[in-house]
Parts: C-alpha cells; structure tokens; sequence
C-alpha cells in the first residue's frame, strides 16, 4: 500500500477519536460510513454488534450519557491501506469517585475516508 492510503487511514480514525473526545455526536456519526459496523466489548464474550447509522448512533448516544466522565487514551495507532488497529486504555470515574480502567484494541476498517467497521475487544 502507497504511504498516502496509510495517512488517510490514520486521518479517518483521528476525525473519529476526535469527535468522541469533544463528545460530538453529530460529528462521529459523520465519521463512519452509512452501513458502519460496532461491535462492542460487552458483554463478554462476543459483545454486541451494532449495524448501521442509526444503531451505532443510539448505542453512542448511550455510552456517552451514561459515562459523562469516561475518556479514551490512544496508546497506539497502526494502520495498512485500509485497516487500523488503534491500542486505547479508557478511564472512567465510578458513582462513589473511584478511577478506574481498563485497556484494549479496536481493529477497523476504512472506506471513502470513513470508519465503516469497528470492532472492540478489551484485556481480562
């Protein structure tokens, strides 16, 4: 693969952990494409998978409701023509105050400069 697909790759994958930073619905939907893929970490084994714009947005919408507190920190990010693999740790903030978090890997792919399928798994 030609060094410019692997920046375009890392490009689309950044739009997307930028716009959940910022908390930014509207702007990660944006970021994947309309037949997007999301499978989850939870529950274990298989999590749930999630297809498509609007599934995926409810789900999101979910999580960051749910977690107001909770962020990601990439550790690592690789990518191949139009696959990535991005090594996170997320932190959340329990109800009595306590930190926590726990880390792991999404396998993605990219089409047309968007996520099109993101595929979470976490240590332990």
């Amino acid at each position: 693969m030609a060094v410019s697909d692997n920046t375009e790759t890392i490009a689309a994958v950044d739009r997307m952990n930028e716009a959940l930073s910022r908390r930014d619905l509207d702007a990660y939907m944006a970021a994947l494409t309309e037949d997007c893929v999301f499978e989850t970490t939870f529950p274990a084994p298989d999590g749930v998978r999630y297809e498509g714009q609007d599934a995926v947005r409810g789900a999101t919408a979910e999580f960051l409701q749910s977690s107001p507190q909770a962020r990601f920190e990439t550790e690592e990010l690789l990518a191949c023509g139009d696959r990535a693999v991005m090594r996170w740790t997320y932190h959340w903030v329990e109800a009595d105050g306590t930190p926590g978090h726990v880390r792991g890997v999404d396998v993605l792919r990219i089409r047309d400069g968007r996520i099109s399928e993101m595929l979470a798994y976490v240590k332990g």
